[in-house]
């Protein structure tokens, strides 16, 4: 049960703000603001290749920061921004 009853889903400012909503909110009780998302997971396709990146610590500080507050590690983030840079450079990307 909602130990304070909200109407609506506020706008949240970051990550954390929203996790500490859904801490103490229950969302069932929000269930009629949502909508079905079509997801697409590819389970097929491992990450077996590694590719080192030599980083400054303080630069590496700030994207774990990052990665934290958007609920994803570092190595992710890095990964996505990789793929999202390269889908831009030499579109279309393919995984291969």
């Amino acid at each position: 049960m909602t130990k304070n009853k909200i109407k609506n889903i506020p706008n949240f400012k970051n990550r954390k703000q929203e996790a500490e909503f859904w801490d103490s909110h229950d969302f069932a009780d929000f269930l009629n603001q949502t909508k079905k998302i079509n997801l697409k997971v590819n389970l097929e396709a491992p990450k077996s290749d590694v590719l080192t990146i030599r980083l400054q610590p303080q630069l590496k500080k700030r994207m774990s920061k990052l990665a934290t507050e958007m609920g994803t590690q570092t190595s992710t983030l890095a990964r996505m921004w990789l793929i999202e840079k390269l889908k831009r450079l030499s579109p279309p990307y393919r995984s291969t």
